[in-house]
């Protein structure tokens, strides 16, 4: 019984902590008020006085009504930036794909230690079709996560890259 007495008061007083804890909001410091006191000063100050900003001010670009088209026309006519072969994919085939297609023994004939061994293909024919990625056995593989059979899976952004490569021409740069 005597323990009691000191269970109850321990218990309570974890009870106000957490919750003293748990109801205070994290304050989280935030850089919004310097470019935003800035941007009062820009647009307070005299015509033909010099401020120290460089920030535009809120007149300088006019935004789009519909965002949704507005940028729908721009993603779509403008290509992907190049994509270099020896850059951005030869680095994810080492990566994910060299431990099953290079070496002494490589799965279906694939050899994708360089260049020229990825584009000879495989024991079943060509796995990449320049400039065609929808008919490119390699992009399908990777795109549908069929490959690599073994370890982490490429990701989305590692994926878009081998197959801009291949839109573009798999050319060996």
């Amino acid at each position: 019984m005597n323990s009691m007495k000191f269970r109850i008061p321990i218990f309570i007083l974890i009870i106000v902590l957490l919750s003293a804890c748990g109801g205070q909001p994290t304050e989280i410091p935030t850089s919004t008020s310097q470019p935003t006191e800035e941007i009062v000063s820009a647009i307070s100050s005299p015509v033909g006085t010099e401020t120290s900003t460089s920030l535009p001010l809120p007149t300088d670009t006019a935004a789009p009504t519909d965002t949704a088209q507005a940028t729908e026309p721009a993603a779509a006519t403008q290509p992907a930036a190049t994509v270099s072969f020896a850059n951005d994919v030869f680095p994810i085939i080492q990566s994910r794909c060299i431990n099953c297609h290079g070496g002494d023994r490589t799965e279906e004939g694939l050899v994708m230690l360089t260049y020229a061994e990825l584009m000879a293909g495989s024991d079943n024919g060509p796995v990449i079709t320049a400039g065609d990625a929808e008919n490119s056995l390699l992009a399908e593989l990777v795109s549908t996560q069929k490959m690599p059979k073994r370890g982490p899976k490429l990701t989305p952004p590692q994926v878009q890259v081998i197959i801009d490569w291949i839109s573009q021409g798999a050319l060996n740069n």
